[in-house]
């Protein structure tokens, strides 16, 4: 079986791992301080917090932009849950602006005619997430404008963009948003096993951050409400959470970043294999958003359904049923369950259903081989030709 992506590690990474097992520290030591430093030193941005997980990053990402009941966050639909839940966390209300029909990430058009009638209604959102999908940025310079003159927060959600850059930049660097999220899943680009982190160039933000992750905590005495009782004093300032990255998963992501190009370079390769491969295929490949340079962590065609016999099930399920193991990235958010209890439907955002009807995920990490990627492109041609 050949999965649509997994880790790549190797005998470094177990020995960093091992080495922390070894030290005095297991959690909350001076190796999460380290990988925070590299991860902001790589992005060109001031300040880096780790945490638990990319869904914990998002919702203290959102917490720290002052999100609450009464307010509103809008992500796009065609995005891992997570990039909406965050705003349910904080007990805003979500909603979606659809996809552009090329590059598959929230459209900044779209976004801005609805912002033009958000602000004659008094429907503004506070926050907008901002999601890379499979790698590459949104338009985030209009992004940017926008939310300069309707003031609302972004909140880029790179979980599939770590190595990216956009306009020349790291994306993390904190050009276009005030805060950035990366995901450290074994399927991402780089892996802590579980892990996530949230960068900013906002000292107050990454105070804020800080204290979040652990409970709301401070061992501060600029930060408290009173003369500290001793060196062993602390005081919870506000409500926080328990997200805290352990040393043994920053050791680990902290090696993994060490080899971050090689990974991207090689996604990269295999994503333009895929391009000259699969050109004559009756399928829509991925587009291309302008200034963005995608890290490559998704490969997503969609199929060109009037010109195949099969059904875009009986293609999918042809593939897995041939050993490859595609996977579909991502079901709309708005037509989950929990979504539609909202009082979305059908119909709401009609390119995420199309494209939603059509796409499918196919294997790419780098250890993927040549001979590999050809007999996915082999049983691809053999269910659609």
């Amino acid at each position: 079986m050949i999965p649509y992506g997994r880790q790549s590690l190797d005998q470094a990474d177990i020995d960093a791992v091992v080495e922390v097992l070894q030290s005095d520290w297991l959690t909350q030591g001076p190796t999460i301080e380290r990988f925070e430093r590299a991860m902001s030193e790589r992005c060109q941005a001031e300040f880096a917090v780790a945490v638990c997980n990319a869904t914990a990053a998002l919702h203290i990402a959102c917490v720290a932009a002052g999100l609450g009941p009464g307010d509103r966050l809008w992500t796009t639909p065609n995005t891992f849950l997570a990039s909406a839940n965050c705003g349910r966390y904080c007990g805003a209300t979500v909603d979606f602006v659809d996809i552009d029909p090329q590059t598959w990430n929230l459209d900044a058009d779209v976004l801005a005619s609805r912002l033009a009638q958000a602000e004659l209604d008094g429907t503004l959102p506070k926050v907008l997430v901002a999601v890379a999908f499979s790698g590459q940025s949104c338009d985030m310079r209009k992004i940017a404008g926008l939310a300069e003159r309707y003031g609302f927060t972004v909140i880029e959600d790179a979980s599939h963009a770590v190595g990216a850059s956009y306009a020349g930049r790291p994306v993390g660097c904190g050009e276009f948003a005030a805060m950035t999220v990366f995901s450290f899943h074994p399927v991402k680009i780089i892996t802590s096993a579980e892990g996530g982190m949230v960068l900013t160039n906002r000292p107050d933000l990454a105070e804020r951050l800080q204290r979040l992750r652990s409970h709301g905590m401070t061992y501060d005495p600029q930060q408290m409400t009173e003369t500290s009782h001793g060196p062993w004093y602390y005081q919870q300032v506000e409500l926080g959470f328990n997200y805290r990255i352990t040393d043994l998963q920053a050791a680990l992501g902290l090696s993994q970043l060490g080899k971050l190009d090689e990974f991207v370079s090689r996604r990269r390769e295999l994503a333009a294999r895929y391009d000259r491969l699969l050109a004559h295929l009756p399928l829509t490949l991925p587009g291309t958003q302008a200034d963005a340079q995608s890290a490559r962590h998704l490969y997503v065609v969609r199929l060109q359904l009037d010109r195949i016999k099969l059904s875009h099930r009986q293609v999918f399920e042809g593939l897995r049923a041939a050993g490859v193991r595609v996977n579909l990235h991502y079901i709309p958010v708005h037509l989950q369950p929990y979504y539609r209890q909202l009082g979305f439907t059908e119909g709401d955002f009609p390119q995420a259903e199309r494209y939603y009807a059509e796409a499918i995920s196919l294997p790419l990490f780098p250890l993927l081989s040549d001979e590999q990627q050809d007999y996915v492109v082999e049983q691809l041609r053999r269910l659609t030709e």
